[in-house]
């Protein structure tokens, strides 16, 4: 029996490579017996099917290899499930983004403060050199955001200038705390201590 909760019916959650989204995610639908739904796998099997990517290799590749109406697509599902669904847990990059004043829906960001063991953290996760670990988070980052940049210029001034929460000075970036109902430092807090601040969020 899926757990309820008096404010929340579904959860997102944010992050980038190496950060523990993942791990949350899996984690916290054992926890509750809810969906566990993770974006970057079914864009991984899409790009394979494709192919536009080798099923082989190691990492993950960038959104840059995804036609832009596609892209938007599977990322606006996101925002519709949260509108139309219950229990679900969302886990992608732009899924707390995607996200923004749907009602019901915890949005959480966790994030590595520091770069080095984000680094260690995905040459363990995926056997690569710290060089690839590198090049793959940091190359990668900045290929999705330039794109997503373009792509949600207009939502980004609807949903966030608009509504006061950052001026349109300010440079579109999709993983800021402030976005988000709850923003988690994995590099301070560890697995279970997590877990335990998302389920004490849900409470609330």
């Amino acid at each position: 029996m899926e757990q309820t909760f008096p404010h929340y019916q579904n959860v997102t959650i944010s992050g980038l490579p190496g950060a523990g989204s993942s791990t949350l995610g899996k984690a916290l639908a054992k926890e509750l017996r809810w969906d566990y739904f993770c974006g970057g796998d079914f864009m991984r099997s899409y790009a394979i099917e494709k192919g536009l990517f080798d099923k082989q290799a190691k990492v993950h590749h960038s959104a840059a290899v995804y036609e832009d109406d596609f892209d938007k697509q599977v990322d606006y599902q996101a925002r519709k499930w949260a509108q139309t669904k219950q229990f679900q847990i969302l886990e992608a990059w732009l899924s707390g983004f995607m996200t923004m004043h749907v009602p019901n829906t915890l949005r959480v960001l966790v994030y590595c403060s520091d770069d080095a063991v984000r680094i260690d953290r995905i040459v363990n996760r995926d056997g690569i050199s710290v060089d690839e670990a590198k090049d793959h988070i940091f190359r990668r980052e900045q290929d999705n955001l330039n794109k997503w940049q373009k792509l949600y210029a207009q939502q980004w001034q609807e949903w966030v200038v608009d509504k006061g929460i950052f001026k349109v000075s300010e440079p579109i970036y999709f993983w800021k705390p402030q976005l988000y109902d709850l923003a988690i430092d994995t590099y301070t807090t560890n697995k279970e201590e997590t877990l335990q601040l998302v389920l004490s969020k849900l409470k609330k």
